[in-house]
């Protein structure tokens, strides 16, 4: 297991090194915008898929995806933490359809980007594996209404975002992979990747996490992917060490105390993450924790739970949810929060 944890973890930030140096936006080819500017109303009606009709409010979900080797890395313990996820996802949630942001695709500063294509391929962002991760599947089709949609609640929230053509990366479909797995736990339902804002401002994604909270109630699943704890340069410092950097535990601790905080306090309270004195040894650059700051958004006054975490090294897999699975009881929800 030791072995099999540090090949990840070195081709883990391998991986990561390289994709940070490439270029995302060689990728996107913009396209007008498809057809009329449906609401919100009309994409619940018009979006139609087998055995799935929304009864309540969809959670929402922040995932730590790991580097492109972790879809093969089955020994691994995030590899088992994200089966179970998906299994929790597809046997208690009916949704209609999947809007998922990255921590691997970046806007401007203060325009969004929305992928409003029926169909796209893959991105391989990430260089130095072998050749059969160059060839990896995972069957998807967009939703142009729900990009529709999704802009005209940023249009509303005075938020700017324009459509576009673009692949899913690795941050998206790497854990997807495993969350819904093709051949043991499939979904059918489009999936649809918004980007974030080129910016360190967490008021900035908290606000888009609200303005697209309405699509929780329209059977829409929304899934925020990035790493409770990503530090590279400490990485490469250490030689693959397992060993926990203080500021790893420390700030992982900190991220599952403003999560779960009271919904009220919890803008403040994340807000007060990116102050700390070891947030920027947690992340060195803010892009893979301020997915979760979309999701408290969306979550509105629903609670946040951290489902899971493991500290290696520099990173920690802090996984969380925000809003309470259909049925669950409070002594589940109280079990559940004390586990994690």
């Amino acid at each position: 297991m030791f072995l099999g944890r540090a090949y990840f973890l070195s081709a883990f930030f391998a991986v990561t090194a390289v994709a940070l140096a490439i270029i995302f936006r060689s990728f996107w080819a913009v396209t007008p915008a498809v057809g009329g500017r449906a609401s919100v109303k009309q994409f619940g009606s018009a979006l139609k898929t087998r055995n799935m009709s929304t009864t309540s409010r969809t959670p929402v979900y922040f995932v730590s995806h790991g580097g492109p080797n972790i879809k093969y890395d089955t020994a691994h313990p995030a590899y088992a933490r994200l089966t179970t996820l998906g299994r929790e996802i597809t046997s208690t949630i009916k949704f209609k359809a999947i809007l998922v942001l990255s921590a691997h695709w970046e806007g401007t500063a203060t325009t969004l980007s929305i992928n409003s294509a029926p169909s796209t391929p893959l991105i391989y962002d990430f260089g130095g594996f072998p050749s059969h991760y160059y060839r990896a599947k995972y069957p998807h089709t967009g939703s142009p209404q729900l990009a529709q949609s999704a802009l005209r609640l940023l249009a509303d929230a005075g938020i700017s975002a324009k459509p576009t053509t673009r692949g899913l990366d690795h941050g998206v479909w790497v854990p997807f992979s495993i969350l819904f797995n093709p051949e043991t736990n499939p979904v059918s339902v489009p999936i649809v990747q918004l980007s974030l804002f080129d910016s360190d401002s967490g008021d900035a994604h908290y606000a888009l996490g609200e303005a697209l909270a309405p699509l929780r109630d329209e059977g829409v699943l929304i899934i925020v992917s990035g790493q409770a704890v990503h530090n590279l340069p400490d990485f490469f410092a250490s030689r693959g060490s397992l060993k926990p950097r203080d500021y790893a535990l420390t700030f992982d601790e900190a991220l599952k105390q403003a999560v779960e905080s009271e919904p009220a306090e919890r803008k403040a309270k994340m807000g007060e993450l990116l102050k700390r004195p070891d947030a920027r040894k947690a992340h060195p650059t803010f892009e893979h924790l301020l997915p979760v700051f979309v999701g408290a958004g969306a979550a509105k006054e629903d609670r946040g739970v951290r489902l899971w975490t493991l500290c290696e090294g520099s990173v920690s897999w802090g996984m969380f949810r925000f809003g309470d699975l259909p049925g669950e009881s409070a002594e589940e929800k109280e079990v559940e929060e004390k586990a994690a």
